[in-house]
C-alpha cells in the first residue's frame, strides 16, 4: 500500500483546485495563521530557531537555571522582549505584537518564555501598568536592560487563586513616610515565585495597604531583595529555594518572607491608590472591589501569553505526531507485501485529527484574544466594559487551552509509541514544563468560576424583573431570540427540529447553523437553569448563599466550559470567512465540522438527556465524524505544515524524515529479496500436509 498524501516535490500542493478534488494553499493558510502580527511572529520564530536559545536536555536544574538566565540576556541584546514598553524608554509601545512574539518561545525552551515572561511580562508589566512615570523613569530602564532581575510577589503559600485574602501586610508609619512590609504566618510567605531563589533582585509585593488603621486592600510595592554586589538578602528579608520542580526547571522558584521591612512611601506603585505624607488614602476609583479587579486586570497578559504558548506547544506536537505517522509502517493487514501507513487506520485519524481541528479553533481563538487585548492596552478600546470583556474572555480560553495542550501533548506521545517516549523527540519534556500551564496565572477551574460568575451576572441583568412562572417558561422554551450577547452567548435563528430521520439528521449535524444551534442552546441552557436554581440567592444569609452556591459550582464551571468551547468554535468559523481560496476554505471547513462534531459527540448525553437529540440521530454523529476523517486524510500534511514551524522548532527525530528512510530501505530490502528468488516461504503458505 502506497502512502495516500499526494505532494510535489515542494512539499505543497497547488491550490486553485475544486470542491470535488480540494486541496490546501499552505503558503495563504500559513500566512492567514500567522495573524495581524505576521512580521513579528517570523522574527520571534527566526529566534526561537536558533541554537542559542534552545534547551539541552539532561542538565541538572542548577545547569538549566544559569543557561536560562544568561539566554535573557540574549533576548535583550536582540531586541527580543522590549515591544510593550514605552516608546520613550525604547520600547515600541505595541502590546499585541509583544505577547505574539513573546508565546513563540515556548518552542525553544518553556523555562526561558515563563523566566522571560516573569522578568518583563510580570514583574516589569506589573510596574509599567500600576506605576506611574515616576515609576517608569526610575526603574523600567534596568528592568528592560536586566540590570535588575525581579520578582511578581504575589502568590502565597496559603493563598493561590484567592489574592484578595492574602496575608502579607504593608502598614504605612506617618513618622518616617515608609511602608512597613511583613508576612505575618508561615502560610503568608511569598511562594512559587519566579527569579526568588537566586537571580531577583528587586520584586513587585502584593500586600494588604494599611494606612490609619483603615485595610485599603491589596495594592503593590516595589521592594528591594538583594544587594546588587553580594547577591546576599537585605535586612529583615529571608527566603528558600522551592527546589526541583515537575518541569520548568530552568526557573529558580523560591520563598520569600518579609519582617518589618521598611521602603519608601514612594515606592507604592500608585496609578489605583495613593497615600499622602500625612497618611490619607485616595484612588480615582471608589469602589474598592472594583479598584482590585482593575489592578488585577493590567496583568490579564499573562493568561493571554499562556493560551498562545499552549496553542503554539500543540502545533509542534500535531506537526511531529502526523509527520511520524504518514511515514511510519505497522501491521499488513491490505497488502501481502507492504505494511500500513499509521495515519491510514480510522483511530490514528480519530485521535490526532479532532485534536488538531481543536488546535485550529483555540488558534483562531487566541487570535481574536490577542486582538482584544491589544485594543484595551493600547487605548483604542479601553473602557470598563471593554477590560471586564478582556477578562472574560481570557479566564474562558486560557482553560481550555492549557488542558488542550497536555491532552494534545499525551495523544501525540502514545501515537508514537516507544519513540514518543524517547526525550530527543521532546512530547515527555514539553508536556512536563507546561503541567503547572494549567494551575498558575490563574488555576484552570478558579477562571472557569469566574466565568461562569459573569454569564450568571449578564443572565440576572437580563431578568432581573422576570417573575419565576417566565423564568421558568424560558429554561423550558429555551426561546431562541434572548439576547445574552454581551458574553458571547450567541443568538440564533432557529432551532433543530428533531426530524427522526438519519438522512437529515446527518445534514443539520454537518451544517453551520445546526451546529451553532445545537452548541449555543446548550450554554443557554446551562446558564438559564443554574440561574434559576440562584435566583434569590443574594437575599439568603451569607451562609446560606455560599451553601447554595456550592450545590450548584460544578453545573457552572460546566456551563464556563460550554461557553469557551462555542467561543471557539464561533472563532473558528469567523476565520473561514477569511480563506479566499476555494480548496483551502473546503478543507477548513471540514475541519471546523470535525471540531463542531467533536463537541456533540463529547456532550452527548447532554444532549441526549435533554431531548435536544434524538437517539437515532445521535446515532448518526459518530458515523459522520468517521467521514470526516477520511476527507481531511489527503490534507493532513498541508495543515500541519501550514503552522510554520520548521526543524529548529520541532527538534524531533521522528520528525526529521529518518523514519521513512529506514521504510524506504526496508521496503527495497524485501523488494530485492523477493526479485532474487531466494526469499524464504512462510510456513503458513505452504502445501497443507497430507495425511
Amino acid at each position: 500500500m502506497t502512502e495516500v498524501v499526494d505532494r510535489t516535490a515542494s512539499g505543497t500542493k497547488p491550490a486553485g483546485s475544486g470542491a470535488e478534488n480540494p486541496a490546501v494553499d499552505v503558503a495563504a493558510l500559513g500566512e492567514l495563521l500567522l495573524g495581524r502580527w505576521a512580521d513579528v511572529r517570523r522574527t520571534a520564530r527566526e529566534l526561537a530557531g536558533r541554537p542559542e536559545v534552545h534547551k539541552i536536555e539532561g542538565l541538572t536544574h542548577t545547569e538549566h537555571r544559569k543557561r536560562v538566565f544568561a539566554q535573557l540576556g540574549y533576548l535583550v541584546d536582540n531586541n527580543a522582549v522590549h515591544r510593550a514598553f514605552p516608546t520613550r524608554l525604547g520600547g515600541s509601545d505595541d502590546h499585541g505584537g509583544n505577547i505574539a512574539g513573546f508565546e513563540e518561545l515556548v518552542t525553544a525552551d518553556p523555562s526561558l518564555q515563563i523566566k522571560a515572561g516573569v522578568q518583563w511580562g510580570l514583574f516589569g508589566s506589573a510596574v509599567l501598568h500600576l506605576g506611574t512615570a515616576e515609576h517608569h523613569d526610575k526603574w523600567l530602564p534596568g528592568i528592560m536592560s536586566l540590570e535588575i532581575p525581579g520578582c511578581f510577589a504575589m502568590t502565597e503559600t496559603g493563598h493561590g487563586s484567592d489574592v484578595a485574602s492574602i496575608a502579607t501586610t504593608a502598614s504605612y508609619d506617618e513618622a518616617t513616610q515608609e511602608f512597613v512590609i511583613n508576612t505575618p504566618f508561615r502560610a503568608a510567605w511569598k511562594d512559587y515565585i519566579g527569579n526568588a531563589a537566586n537571580d531577583g533582585l528587586a520584586a513587585v509585593v502584593f500586600a494588604q495597604l494599611v494606612t490609619r488603621n483603615v485595610n485599603h486592600g491589596v495594592h503593590a510595592f516595589y521592594v528591594p531583595l538583594r544587594d546588587p554586589q553580594s547577591k546576599e538578602f537585605l535586612p529583615g528579608i529571608g527566603g528558600e529555594d522551592d527546589g526541583v520542580k515537575g518541569g520548568l526547571n530552568g526557573i529558580d522558584n523560591g520563598r520569600l518572607h518579609f519582617s518589618n521591612v521598611r521602603i519608601p512611601r514612594t515606592n507604592l506603585l500608585n496609578r489605583y491608590g495613593d497615600v499622602a505624607p500625612d497618611g490619607g488614602y485616595s484612588s480615582p476609583i471608589a469602589s474598592p472591589g472594583r479598584r482590585f479587579f482593575t489592578m488585577l486586570g493590567t496583568l490579564v497578559q499573562g493568561r493571554v501569553s499562556l493560551d498562545g504558548a499552549a496553542v503554539a506547544a500543540s502545533k509542534v506536537a500535531l506537526k511531529t505526531a502526523i509527520q511520524y505517522a504518514t511515514e511510519r509502517r505497522q501491521f499488513n493487514s491490505s497488502s501481502p507485501v507492504e505494511e500500513e501507513v499509521l495515519l491510514d487506520y480510522q483511530r490514528h485519524q480519530r485521535r490526532l485529527f479532532t485534536r488538531l481541528a481543536t488546535t485550529y479553533a483555540a488558534g483562531f481563538a487566541h487570535e481574536q484574544l490577542l486582538e482584544k487585548f491589544d485594543d484595551v492596552f493600547s487605548g483604542k478600546r479601553d473602557t470598563d466594559a471593554d477590560r471586564q470583556d478582556l477578562e472574560t474572555l481570557a479566564a474562558a480560553l486560557k482553560p481550555l487551552s492549557t488542558w488542550h495542550a497536555l491532552d494534545t501533548l499525551q495523544e501525540c506521545r502514545e501515537a508514537c509509541g516507544g519513540a514518543g517516549f524517547l526525550i530527543e523527540n521532546r512530547f515527555a519534556s514539553l508536556r512536563a514544563d507546561l503541567d503547572v500551564y494549567a494551575t498558575f496565572e490563574g488555576d484552570n477551574t478558579i477562571l472557569l468560576q469566574l466565568v461562569a460568575k459573569r454569564l450568571l451576572a449578564d443572565y440576572a441583568k437580563e431578568f432581573r424583573n422576570v417573575d419565576f412562572g417566565v423564568l421558568a417558561r424560558f429554561v423550558a422554551s429555551q426561546a431562541a431570540d434572548v439576547a445574552l450577547h454581551r458574553t458571547g452567548l450567541r443568538q440564533v435563528a432557529q432551532f433543530v427540529a428533531d426530524t427522526g430521520s438519519v438522512q437529515k439528521a446527518a445534514l443539520a449535524l454537518r451544517d453551520e447553523d445546526g451546529q451553532r444551534t445545537l452548541l449555543t442552546d446548550r450554554v443557554q441552557s446551562m446558564v438559564a437553569e443554574v440561574g434559576s436554581a440562584l435566583k434569590g440567592a443574594n437575599k439568603l444569609p451569607q451562609h446560606q448563599a455560599a451553601a447554595l452556591f456550592n450545590q450548584h459550582q460544578d453545573e457552572l464551571i460546566d456551563a464556563a466550559t460550554a461557553h469557551a468551547e462555542l467561543l471557539q468554535w464561533e472563532a473558528f468559523t469567523e476565520g473561514l470567512s477569511a480563506v479566499k481560496d476555494p480548496g483551502t476554505r473546503q478543507v477548513l471547513t471540514w475541519l471546523r465540522d470535525l471540531f463542531g462534531l467533536s463537541l456533540i459527540e463529547k456532550h452527548l448525553s447532554w444532549y441526549l438527556m435533554n431531548g435536544r437529540l434524538s437517539m437515532q440521530r445521535g446515532r448518526t454523529v459518530g458515523a459522520y465524524i468517521n467521514r470526516l476523517l477520511v476527507k481531511i486524510r489527503p490534507h493532513a500534511l498541508d495543515l500541519v505544515d501550514a503552522f510554520g514551524y520548521g526543524p529548529e522548532h520541532l527538534r524531533a527525530a521522528i520528525a526529521s524524515g529518518a523514519e521513512q528512510e529506514r521504510q524506504d530501505e526496508a521496503r527495497d530490502y524485501f523488494q530485492a529479496l523477493r526479485a532474487s528468488g531466494s526469499s524464504p516461504v512462510d510456513e503458513k503458505n505452504l502445501p497443507a500436509l497430507k495425511r
